[in-house]
């Protein structure tokens, strides 16, 4: 992680996770395990970034802001419950090598699409107008730290 603003690390992020689960849905009826490939590597990253968000981010930010109880941050806590579900039921298909997921991804898809816009306009320039240099800096050391097996568990498992 470089000393970027928070709101350019993640909007980053957003757009890698984005080109990956387009890959998998190009590639899912020509070459499923190129699919599977794609979209492993979307869904790691995506719990990824949802563990940046609930254990680092979002803490900083409420204890900066003020803003905890039913403030925007709930609001993402709820919206990645309902991602995950999405996940879940479109990884279910991956694992079976079924590549008849369009409606779960389509469902998915509308729900990164608000989620992102809500974070990408309002809550991550937010963080960067709360926070220092100084905890940009350890917050990034934070996510470093943070053990793999806490995003790469799929549906509940430790094996993908």
């Amino acid at each position: 992680m470089s000393d970027a603003k928070i709101s350019v690390t993640f909007e980053q992020d957003h757009d890698r996770l984005d080109a990956l689960f387009t890959s998998f849905q190009e590639q899912k009826r020509r070459d499923f395990a190129k699919a599977t490939e794609a979209f492993l590597a979307f869904k790691f990253g995506l719990q990824r970034h949802i563990v940046w968000e609930e254990e680092i981010l979002f803490p900083k930010w409420e204890e900066n802001s003020g803003m905890a109880e039913g403030g925007p941050t709930q609001v993402m806590r709820t919206e990645h419950r309902l991602i995950g579900d999405c996940l879940k039921a479109i990884h279910r298909n991956v694992q079976a090598g079924n590549p008849d997921s369009d409606k779960d991804e389509q469902q998915l898809l509308a729900l990164l699409k608000s989620h992102n816009m809500k974070e990408e306009r309002i809550l991550y320039p937010s963080i960067d107008q709360v926070i220092s240099d100084e905890e940009r800096a350890a917050m990034y050391q934070a996510m470093k730290e943070i053990p793999e097996e806490r995003y790469r568990a799929c549906c509940g498992s430790e094996d993908p």
